[in-house]
């Protein structure tokens, strides 16, 4: 494809793409499952992650991880941008103290994929994105430097931006709080499928349980109990929609014994068991996450 330029290098890959009807078609295929995309979409996109439905009324960023579900369902009127890359290319959790974004634009608690791009900004990110085009343009020999160094300041300028239009309270408080937060998000999301209390992740956190939902409930956060049970039920709709496990399977898979258990749990926070859930699903119903 024409408009398909990238860089590989040993293990390290990251790719570009200028969003049209035939790329949009190879996006939504299986090909780019397993990296870490992002997405500069204008206004008038339609897209789905996982299965949630988004519609870009602003220029907007979407980052969305490898163990999550994108359909691009309408292209909008102006140019759009898909970059793809892996994690040797780019790791967030190994430069963490570069980019401080696990926790908030990956791996958020509230599954937010979406950054909308204040008018100021918008320029700028433009302007990221025609460097990138002018570096696969005219490779030179540090190339792959100069890409990942867009690629960084793309990440640093969403996470400011996301802080402010998700985290409320949260912005005004000691860098502390912040990495707590980022802590607990960041732990919810590795031990989701053993660890199912409050009381486990203050264990780790080496807080005690009421302490830690205290911390919630004065920033007017999500509780944390909420916060842990919304991820496996992301978990348990994700296994029941792309694969072909049975309901005990997915219950043993996410850590409960009892699969009569976890059907409650499901149907008491979807509002749908389970079976019927994963039916209207493949039947292409708009099941959407509460």
């Amino acid at each position: 494809m024409n408009n398909h330029k990238y860089f590989e290098s040993n293990y390290k890959k990251l790719g570009f793409l200028v969003l049209n009807q035939d790329s949009i078609d190879e996006i939504n295929g299986d090909y780019y499952k397993p990296y870490i995309k992002v997405l500069y979409l204008p206004e008038d996109y339609s897209i789905t992650i996982d299965f949630k439905h988004y519609k870009t009324t602003t220029p907007s960023l979407f980052f969305i991880n490898s163990n999550q579900y994108l359909q691009i369902e309408k292209e909008g009127k102006k140019q759009g941008y898909f970059m793809y890359y892996n994690r040797d290319f780019y790791c967030v959790q190994i430069h963490d103290a570069e980019v401080a974004c696990d926790g908030l634009l990956f791996n958020n608690i509230f599954e937010m994929p979406m950054t909308a791009l204040p008018d100021k900004e918008i320029l700028f990110v433009e302007g990221i994105y025609n460097q990138i085009q002018e570096e696969f343009d005219s490779p030179d020999s540090s190339q792959e430097e100069m890409i990942r160094t867009y690629l960084k300041q793309l990440i640093i300028k969403a996470t400011r931006i996301w802080k402010v239009q998700q985290l409320g309270m949260l912005n005004d408080e000691p860098t502390k709080e912040m990495d707590f937060f980022r802590d607990f998000s960041r732990l919810v999301e590795i031990h989701f499928r053993t660890k199912h209390t409050v009381a486990d992740y203050a264990d780790i956190l080496g807080v005690a349980p009421k302490t830690l939902s205290n911390k919630f409930n004065r920033l007017e956060l999500t509780q944390p109990n909420d916060i842990i049970k919304e991820r496996i039920i992301l978990e348990a709709k994700r296994l029941l929609g792309h694969s072909s496990l049975s309901v005990k399977e997915i219950a043993y898979q996410l850590g409960y014994e009892d699969p009569a258990y976890f059907n409650r749990l499901f149907t008491n926070k979807v509002g749908d068991t389970p079976s019927n859930f994963r039916k209207k699903y493949l039947q292409g119903k708009n099941v959407q996450l509460e």
